[in-house]
């Protein structure tokens, strides 16, 4: 975890966000502030006054997914604007950050054109370079107000445990911090639900992290210190409401595409793209999963077409123009590794699609190419090798692993994959 020197940053680095040059930003870390306003909530603030249907993005991942604030933010909007018709636009992914939200938010939250999108990375990006964050998040705001300029947006900053040594002392966590420095440049608000958990424990009113029942009138914030209980979830909730009635206060509409004619990093994932797999792309030995799957019941509605390669030397190749291409695919227990060529050379090793986390099936990606020139158009090719990867990773999860590890759970060269992720555009 990164942790800043109180004495060192107040004396030398604490800035306000958005006093870098857009040219070339410098990370420094942001004063904490639970709301703000900055361009405010004006677009989607007016169509709920006017009782017009609004539609509510959240993209994040897992304490967005959960059944908690997202859930309640949406009933608070509904219940505070009667007249209009809320609903919700759920684009959360367990354990992903901005760098698959950036490639997935088209798809995901765009294409049902919210009026407002809530972005939740904070945690999920918290190892994560400024740099990369920069890039990430800013193709994530470029990319929604291409589609439609009048959709607001709004960064939120959940909690967990580690972060509260930054916030006792004034300054946001690293990932935040970077976060706030790009909403400063794009004028938009954001919300640091962290910095009310922080508050609230330091008064003794909440505990970040328990397994047992706390005293009267003390919340018990989660129990692994990351994830809220429905207490925290409802802690985040009224921070919400109540920092939209303060936005609302000095929100006006605004359009927002002015906004892209200055980037705050040149190389920011604006082309981040999603793109399905065709089956031209396959060899014949790859196999639709059918809806009917249990895979395909539970990935499908984020992966789109699943397909699926059992067979080693089975092959998937695709041409891209761009620098970088990834496959959005599924690791599992029973998953193969593959090898990469590209352009006609064979990347050295082989990838897996199996890790130490492999008791069950997950999404995941797959770097194929990276580093490439981006005005040339390059070829890829992935195919299932003969051999499984080693499962002992996983053994330390396991009962009786001597046992479990020769089941048929465990047995395959399966490679399952949705998409194609690329910074460019595919090729026919």
């Amino acid at each position: 975890m990164f942790i800043f020197s109180a004495a060192i940053v107040a004396t030398m680095f604490a800035v306000d966000a958005g006093r870098l040059s857009a040219d070339a930003p410098a990370f420094a870390p942001v004063k904490a502030e639970l709301v703000r306003s900055r361009d405010g909530l004006g677009n989607v603030l007016s169509k709920l006054r006017d009782g017009k249907p609004v539609r509510i993005g959240y993209l994040g991942g897992s304490i967005t997914a959960a059944n908690g604030w997202r859930v309640k933010t949406r009933k608070w909007f509904a219940k505070e604007f009667p007249q209009a018709e809320v609903s919700e636009i759920h684009a959360a992914i367990g354990g992903t950050g901005s760098n698959l939200g950036v490639y997935r938010v088209e798809r995901d939250a765009l294409q049902h054109k919210p009026d407002l999108l809530f972005v939740e990375f904070a945690v999920n990006d918290g190892g994560t370079a400024p740099e990369q964050i920069w890039k990430a998040m800013e193709g994530i705001v470029r990319q929604t107000w291409a589609a439609n300029p009048q959709t607001d947006i709004c960064f939120v900053y959940t909690f967990r445990t580690g972060y509260e040594n930054d916030l006792r002392n004034g300054f946001c966590p690293r990932a935040a911090s970077a976060m706030e420095m790009l909403a400063d440049h794009y004028g938009i608000p954001s919300i640091n639900f962290a910095k009310r958990i922080v508050e609230l424990e330091a008064a003794g009113k909440l505990i970040f992290k328990s397994d047992d029942p706390t005293a009267d009138g003390v919340v018990r914030f989660s129990k692994d210190g990351v994830h809220p209980l429905d207490e925290g979830h409802e802690i985040y909730a009224d921070i919400v409401a109540d920092a939209v009635k303060q936005i609302s206060e000095t929100s006006r509409p605004i359009h927002h595409e002015s906004k892209l004619e200055k980037p705050f990093v040149e190389d920011h994932l604006q082309a981040a793209k999603m793109v399905p797999i065709d089956q031209s792309m396959l060899s014949p030995e790859w196999e639709q999963l059918a809806d009917s799957d249990s895979l395909s019941k539970r990935f499908a509605n984020r992966m789109g077409t699943l397909w699926e390669a059992t067979e080693p030397g089975s092959k998937l190749t695709f041409r891209f123009r761009g620098s970088s291409a990834q496959l959005y695919d599924l690791l599992g227990p029973d998953g193969g590794q593959v090898i990469i060529t590209v352009d006609g050379e064979r990347t050295p090793k082989l990838i897996p699609r199996f890790d130490s986390y492999c008791t069950y099936h997950r999404i995941a990606t797959m770097t194929v190419a990276n580093g490439l020139d981006p005005n040339k158009v390059h070829t890829v090719t992935v195919e299932v090798d003969s051999d499984q990867p080693d499962r002992q990773s996983v053994a330390f999860r396991l009962k009786d692993p001597e046992v479990e590890l020769k089941a048929a759970k465990f047995q395959g060269t399966n490679i399952r994959v949705g998409q194609i992720l690329v910074l460019g555009d595919v090729m026919p």
